[in-house]
């Protein structure tokens, strides 16, 4: 398979485990005695998976979780403390790069999470599509409670899924958020029973791995850049990426599905190849 990356069979210890289920790539985080902490080698890990996903063609969706009690507690404080510059660079470096990937995948991103998410876990979640929270998550910036500001695109996701006065609070009192704050702030899509996170996560992976995956990687840009571009600028960004939507397959099979009254099968594919003109030569 195109994605070479350890999953629990082939390295039960590693930090970060990737592998790919039909069209859904897994993604979990595998520190749960540290609560997902973010320590060097999951950080370089993280990016790892995350340029293991988005070279692998088959992937149609990406489910994100983590082992343990708890998503992830934010970076790891007993590592910062040593040698808090260069291991804070080598932490946000690993993040950044896998962060900006996952953004720019053409895949969904959902995320199932659980008992603990700040820091860079918060930043993370900001980042993911779609969000599915257990009952008693709680969510937090974390940040100035170290007397440290944000990475992993935190400060950027809170403004843009907050609005600018909202995330001025979350970030500058560093309060915690209940799971039902959560979801009226609009930070996650929904709350369930954790004993029904897991399976939840997954259901919406693969409804969305069964989706026109083209089509939903134009939506997905478009929406993360509407609050930066102005309406000129937008409008030729979405009639650049229908007409880029209508030459492919999935478009053709969604159109003839529709006006046939039947359930469309998108495969996902690129562009359709166009048909070719002979030429006479002279």
């Amino acid at each position: 398979t195109p994605m070479a990356y350890p999953d629990r069979s082939s390295d039960p210890s590693a930090s970060v485990w990737c592998w790919r289920e039909g069209a859904v790539a897994q993604l979990r985080f595998n520190r749960p005695a540290a609560l997902n902490a973010i320590d060097s080698a999951m950080a370089q890990g993280f990016h790892a998976a995350c340029q293991a996903i988005a070279a692998d063609p088959l992937v149609r969706a990406v489910h994100i979780s983590a082992e343990g009690p708890a998503f992830m507690a934010g970076g790891d404080l007993a590592a910062l403390r040593t040698d808090p510059v260069p291991v804070a660079r080598e932490l946000i470096a690993g993040m950044h790069g896998g962060l900006l990937l996952l953004a720019q995948l053409p895949a969904p991103v959902v995320a199932s999470v659980q008992g603990a998410v700040f820091g860079g876990g918060l930043g993370l979640v900001l980042g993911c599509d779609l969000v599915v929270a257990a009952e008693g998550t709680r969510f937090g910036i974390a940040y100035p409670l170290i007397g440290a500001s944000s990475d992993c695109s935190t400060s950027w996701g809170l403004v843009q899924v907050l609005g600018l006065r909202k995330a001025m609070e979350v970030a500058l009192l560093a309060d915690v958020l209940d799971a039902t704050e959560a979801l009226r702030l609009g930070l996650v899509n929904r709350v369930v029973p954790p004993a029904t996170l897991h399976a939840e996560g997954e259901r919406l992976a693969q409804r969305l791995a069964a989706g026109p995956t083209q089509a939903l990687g134009q939506l997905k840009r478009l929406l993360r850049a509407a609050a930066q571009n102005d309406l000129g600028t937008h409008l030729d960004a979405e009639a650049a990426a229908f007409l880029a939507c209508a030459q492919t397959a999935d478009f053709t099979e969604g159109v003839g599905a529709f006006l046939a009254k039947r359930r469309p099968i998108f495969t996902g594919a690129g562009p359709a190849p166009r048909p070719t003109t002979q030429t006479k030569t002279p």
